[in-house]
């Protein structure tokens, strides 16, 4: 009878382990796909969206057309921004070489070319964003499933079951009672606690859509103009 006994009490153990740390591994893969969602959204950032803007700051170069620009489209805050950067002819060559020149004149170049730059980065942020919107579904989500973890498993009454099983009742004490009493149980609960990962705000920007190209032309035409008279000497066609 004692065997079986044993036997019937570690299975007992064995499936209230395997369903807690097997719920808690899904969590913990969870929170850890997100963090490498994360990595791959500041990528995003600054590998597509971060480009576009360094593009659009060395066609514009002046500070005031950029903060214009940033208020026309409502982007918010001026990302990537150096003003080394948007005044460097090396930078300049560099960073517009790869990109198709077409027109006329070297007005209708340089029209061409912001237009394009714009282009691409309305569809970077819209991919960006729908992005971020997704990673945020993802932090609720594992939020939830960790409250939903904590409905289920409470780990200090757990443990104190447990220690029932091995014979050691409540509240007893002295070398052969074990160690794990009410006040270690929830102590350890503590240190074993999953916390949901952070917000995504927390780590990346909350961008807003730009509008496309054709609904604020007016708007843009006029920092084309501005910018354009401002360097008579530059020519995409030359780069």
């Amino acid at each position: 009878m004692l065997d079986l006994n044993t036997t019937l009490a570690f299975e007992v153990k064995k499936e209230i382990a395997d369903r807690y740390f097997g719920f808690r591994k899904i969590i913990e893969e969870d929170s850890d796909a997100y963090q490498k969602d994360i990595i791959a959204g500041a990528l995003e950032l600054e590998e597509k969206i971060g480009f576009d803007l360094v593009r659009l700051y060395v066609l514009l170069r002046d500070n005031a057309l950029i903060d214009d620009f940033f208020r026309i489209t409502g982007l918010g805050e001026v990302l990537f921004y150096d003003q080394y950067v948007s005044k460097s002819p090396t930078i300049r060559k560099r960073v517009l070489s790869d990109i198709p020149v077409h027109g006329l004149s070297r007005k209708w170049r340089f029209q061409n070319m912001f237009f394009d730059i714009y282009d691409s980065l309305e569809k970077h942020v819209a991919e960006y964003r729908q992005n971020i919107l997704t990673l945020a579904e993802d932090q609720e989500t594992i939020k939830e499933e960790i409250n939903l973890f904590y409905q289920k498993n409470d780990i200090s009454g757990i443990m104190l079951f447990l220690r029932g099983m091995d014979g050691v009742p409540p509240g007893s004490s002295g070398p052969m009672a074990g160690t794990i009493n009410a006040d270690s149980a929830i102590t350890m609960e503590q240190k074993m606690r999953l916390q949901p990962p952070q917000p995504i705000e927390k780590f990346l920007p909350i961008l807003s859509l730009i509008p496309p190209s054709k609904e604020i032309k007016n708007e843009l035409q006029e920092l084309i103009n501005t910018a354009f008279a401002s360097q008579p000497e530059f020519d995409p066609k030359k780069l």
